[in-house]
């Protein structure tokens, strides 16, 4: 027992496994001013793509919608990613010109892009900074990058929308309707939540449904106002106003219960100065959708089971047992690194296994009597029942079978993950497994590769 304590100390110093790093997750909103380009005569059609930096290389995470004809965008799609504080996050927002006719980025103009750290944004929750093209500032151009934190409520909104008998803006065709809908910040600012498509030469659009989280759409708070504009698009990018009207998530989720929830538009400059003015046309909520994003803790709370299973590398690359450099290596008094994952995985997942029988098997050796080499054995050496009772079964299976393998290779895991999904998609189909949350029970699965990079 006194050794077993020393592999869990060890675990716990080496690995850190019980430090749990700080990440959140943020959203970050993006908008543009005074963007310039290349053909003075027209105006860009700007998208802003994120990218992030890692081992030294960018890579895209995401990008914003294309937003036609306009100098100071404002993009309604937002980007998700993870803040971990005790990391630098490097990030560079690029925007591009991407015309209607290529929609492929090798085609579209750089127009500018700017580099910071995740870091920097959420520390000042609202960055601004020249764009930057070629080492130059891309005339006056600048780009705005607004943090918030999800935090609290996960939940998406499925909302759709459609008007009737919208004002007609246009002498020789019917309006061209988008919606915007802004959230009323405690400062008296408002932010951009969701823009629409444009529905062609109709005044009784019935716009696209669309999903916006619970906390992008009203902080998490249901009362908080939500400020809806009705415009009539044009080419030119100087939309002609059509009306507007307010809300709450509250009011929006009466559609739910049933009640109809709908609005009329109003144009303020038409209701001071018409006397029989009394709307500019109606829009209307018809659909409502709340959609739960559960937790794990939600899901561990409502009886989901975690079969733990344990795959073990005894491929010849881990050095020589006998030797010290190894990983495997079999010191009679300190555990070794294999040791030491698997201590301090299992003794975390455990708590959540039910039975605290694992499945524990092995790859890449040459195993007894034949000595032939497997990609899938049980380390206990009965493959009809490879499971070793708790996480202490575990480490004795692996410390007596050690000694009796050859270390070989290839690194060939593949079976064995075969194996573990086969056996949860049967679990699945067995009337103990159900996809709603109070009644799932052991259909999530977990494979811990215990591998020669010495970490979990």
């Amino acid at each position: 027992m006194k050794k077993m304590s020393n592999i869990y100390e060890s675990a716990a110093n080496t690995l850190g496994i019980f430090n749990s790093p700080c990440l959140t997750k943020v959203e970050l909103r993006v908008a543009c001013k005074g963007i310039s380009d290349r053909d003075a005569l027209s105006k860009p059609d700007p998208c802003v793509i994120l990218k992030m930096q890692s081992h030294g290389q960018w890579f895209e995470v995401d990008r914003t919608e294309v937003i036609r004809t306009c100098i100071n965008p404002v993009y309604s799609k937002l980007f998700t990613v993870d803040f971990y504080f005790e990391e630098v996050q490097r990030l560079r927002f690029e925007v591009h010109d991407i015309s209607s006719n290529h929609d492929e980025l090798k085609e579209a103009d750089f127009l500018g892009g700017m580099e910071c750290t995740l870091g920097q944004i959420v520390s000042q929750r609202k960055l601004s900074k020249s764009l930057l093209k070629h080492g130059n500032t891309a005339g006056k151009s600048s780009i705005t990058v607004i943090a918030e934190e999800l935090s609290g409520n996960d939940d998406y909104v499925e909302l759709a929308f459609n008007a009737r008998k919208l004002d007609d803006k246009d002498f020789f065709s019917k309006s061209d309707p988008f919606l915007e809908i802004f959230r009323m910040n405690d400062d008296a600012t408002q932010q951009l939540v969701h823009r629409t498509e444009v529905v062609m030469n109709n005044l009784s659009p019935a716009w696209k449904s669309f999903k916006v989280s619970v906390n992008s759409l009203c902080s998490g708070d249901p009362d908080r106002r939500l400020k809806c504009i009705v415009w009539d698009w044009d080419s030119n990018g100087k939309h002609d106003f059509i009306g507007e009207f307010t809300s709450t998530f509250k009011e929006m989720r009466g559609v739910i219960e049933g009640k109809q929830v709908q609005w009329e538009c109003i144009n303020p400059k038409y209701k001071a100065k018409k006397k029989n003015y009394k709307n500019s046309g109606i829009v209307i909520l018809n659909q409502c959708k709340i959609h739960k994003m559960h937790s794990f803790l939600d899901y561990i709370m409502g009886g989901c089971q975690i079969q733990f299973t344990v795959a073990i590398d005894f491929t010849a690359s881990n050095g020589d047992p006998r030797n010290s450099c190894s990983l495997h290596y079999i010191h009679p008094y300190q555990p070794n690194e294999y040791l030491k994952a698997l201590v301090a995985v299992g003794e975390i997942c455990q708590d959540y296994d039910s039975d605290k029988m694992f499945p524990a098997f092995g790859f890449g050796a040459r195993i007894p009597p034949e000595y032939t080499v497997s990609h899938d054995f049980a380390i206990n050496f009965n493959e009809d029942n490879p499971e070793c009772a708790g996480i202490q079964g575990v480490v004795e299976a692996y410390q007596s079978c050690l000694p009796k393998l050859q270390l070989y290779g290839p690194t060939n895991i593949a079976p064995i993950i075969q194996k573990v999904a086969k056996s949860a998609s049967e679990e699945t189909n067995t009337k103990e497994a159900s996809a709603e949350l109070c009644h799932c029970h052991r259909h999530h699965y977990g494979l811990q590769s215990l591998s020669n990079t010495s970490s979990c």
